[in-house]
């Protein structure tokens, strides 16, 4: 098993259906020990019993908008695991308004939300556990292709991972020089709890299955065995790289297909030859 004696963190795990959820179900079918944070009391109780079926009773509280959380989570690592191998950062959040309103809409108050739990979160995060990460720790978070491309109605969430995928760069270089790596995964749509911000989110997941070259949407256990790749020693080579895991929608540069308003899927050629 390629992640065992591996200890990592995976923060924001929702529930059952979310990546983070797939990120660690494959760690922990490869031997690793697991820590999870939950947002509030509602999640908590989601939460609690998702570490349990991995065989983990750590389990913290973690708003990280919250100083008081902040502050905490290094000594909290340390009295349960000493260090840890690997964090996981799936956390993401932008007011309802600035995902529904246009994106010229955007309030400088949601913008600055987003930006901060989103992106600043990331390198908070890490800044606060340097001393409970390993020499050679892999550090994971997730982004979308509303990063550097425009996706209807992804607003300033796209703006956001955006930002994401360049602090991932910037963070590779100086903490390559410890030994530490970072990465992203850039997935393809999923149903997950915060997809279920995004309007019109059906129609993107058809879209995506109609003209990815694979012809269907990734699962969350595809994105999982991804990201446990990205975080074990079988990547010791890999860091500042944002990885596709999208059955290859990332690739097309024009779309194979079309749908009419009654949900029809219209080939604008014939894909199949």
């Amino acid at each position: 098993m390629v992640m065992k004696g591996k200890k990592g963190l995976i923060v924001g795990l929702a529930n059952d259906k979310s990546i983070a959820y797939g990120i660690a179900k494959a760690c922990h079918e490869q031997g690793a020990e697991l820590a999870f944070t939950y947002l509030n009391d509602a999640l908590k109780k989601r939460v609690e019993p998702l570490a349990e079926s991995f065989g983990s009773d750590k389990v913290y509280e973690l708003d990280v908008s919250n100083e008081e959380h902040m502050q905490g989570i290094a000594a909290l690592i340390e009295k349960d695991f000493g260090k840890i191998d690997f964090l996981v950062h799936s956390v993401a959040f932008a007011p309802k308004e600035a995902l529904s309103e246009p994106f010229m809409k955007t309030t400088k108050s949601a913008f600055a939300i987003a930006m901060d739990v989103s992106v600043y979160s990331l390198i908070d995060l890490t800044n606060r556990l340097e001393s409970v990460l390993s020499d050679d720790a892999s550090i994971l978070t997730l982004s979308y292709l509303g990063g550097p491309k425009y996706i209807v109605n992804y607003n300033v969430m796209g703006v956001a991972k955006a930002a994401l995928e360049s602090t991932v760069r910037y963070m590779a270089v100086e903490l390559g020089r410890k030994g530490q790596r970072v990465n992203a995964i850039s997935a393809g749509p999923i149903r997950t709890l915060a997809a279920a911000g995004i309007g019109d989110f059906k129609q993107i997941l058809n879209w995506n299955e109609v003209n990815a070259p694979l012809k269907k949407n990734v699962t969350t256990e595809q994105v999982g065995n991804s990201a446990m790749y990205l975080l074990s020693d079988l990547s010791s080579g890999v860091t500042g790289e944002i990885h596709y895991v999208d059955s290859g929608y990332s690739i097309m540069g024009m779309a194979a297909a079309e749908q009419t308003e009654d949900g029809k899927t219209v080939f604008c050629w014939d894909v199949r030859k």
